[in-house]
């Protein structure tokens, strides 16, 4: 069995380690790559073999737990998780020959249990490693160790960096991901690319609202050619062309820019899921209002001055037409709110 491990110390440095077991019951963890002082080391080694001898390791799937490490000296935050090499599971024929794989418990070690904000995406950033690893020596050192270096920086901070980035301009980027806008990207290098793209995945509501209204959103959205969103990051602040807001993106943008004088990752992830969650207790609340408006106008004026008050009408009533496509009561409500909103 193999487990490799990655530490961030208490400065926010970020570091590393890996371990390696033989597949048997009578395993023993023996070490790849760390950079924790050797006590600390030890301490981790210890809290994983225990987690591994009561059976609470499950492949691919991440854990946070906090941990006594002596180094910082108080209580970390520790994400561990388990997982075999990928091309030697798509080899293995016989059940024994996934048995008798080789496998690895990756750690990395930060100043909180925080680091249980970002297990998904510590999750996916330990998939890319289980599909690349190779352990020839080669291979370890010019892949292997600077991934796990580079943990906290790519998994914990590309949202940080988009609100660094953009600043002000952020509510574009919030409503383009709220209103299932098609974004392109101009000059930018592959990491701010990649984090854009992160960042608006992130904020968007994809699987919190029914997957065929996100999949007929995007399909409405990308053939209004007109509306996509070009960001150009040619110059020291991006370029926005055909960009929309609207008051709930400004008023969250200000949220996420006033966290941004603290610079703590952790922050702006639980800005987010707020933002999200205030979006779909909106959506819920329309909802309700347009099943009322079947059958009173009063509610229809409800809904009315909820789309006006809410800051967010324009996005709301795109994302409640779909989804009312193939309801003709609620359909015709929706229809009425549109001309209300035009006017």
């Amino acid at each position: 069995r193999s487990s490799q491990q990655g530490a961030e110390s208490g400065n926010g440095s970020p570091s590393s380690v890996v371990a390696e077991t033989p597949s048997t019951e009578d395993f023993s963890l023996s070490l790849l790559d760390t950079n924790l002082p050797a006590e600390a080391e030890t301490e981790l080694r210890s809290f994983i073999v225990k987690r591994l001898t009561k059976g609470a390791l499950f492949e691919g799937m991440g854990n946070v737990a906090s941990v006594g490490l002596s180094i910082p000296e108080y209580r970390v935050g520790c994400y561990y998780c388990r997982f075999q090499q990928e091309n030697l599971l798509e080899m293995a024929t016989l059940e024994s020959d996934i048995n008798n794989a080789p496998e690895y418990v990756v750690c990395f070690v930060g100043g909180s249990e925080k680091e249980d904000t970002f297990r998904l995406e510590l999750d996916k950033y330990i998939q890319s490693l289980k599909i690349n690893l190779d352990l020839e020596q080669k291979t370890l050192e010019t892949y292997v160790n600077p991934y796990l270096r580079s943990w906290f920086e790519n998994a914990i901070c590309p949202i940080q960096r988009v609100v660094q980035l953009f600043q002000e301009k952020l509510a574009f980027l919030l409503h383009a991901a709220l209103s299932y806008t098609p974004v392109e990207v101009k000059n930018a290098d592959e990491r701010t690319e990649k984090d854009i793209s992160r960042f608006l995945a992130a904020a968007s509501l994809q699987g919190l609202v029914q997957e065929g209204t996100m999949t007929s959103l995007c399909i409405a959205m990308t053939e209004e050619q007109h509306k996509s969103m070009i960001i150009d990051c040619s110059g020291p602040q991006p370029q926005l062309h055909n960009a929309g807001s609207n008051r709930f993106c400004e008023d969250w943008m200000h949220a996420f820019v006033n966290g941004a004088e603290g610079g703590n990752p952790f922050l702006f992830q639980q800005i987010l899921e707020n933002f999200k969650l205030k979006a779909i207790q909106d959506i819920n609340n329309l909802k309700r209002f347009i099943r009322q408006a079947e059958m009173n106008h009063y509610a229809l004026f409800k809904c009315y001055m909820f789309l006006k008050n809410c800051g967010s009408g324009d996005v709301l009533l795109k994302i409640v037409k779909v989804e009312h496509a193939e309801m003709p009561e609620a359909r015709n409500v929706v229809t009425v709110l549109e001309e209300f909103m035009r006017e």
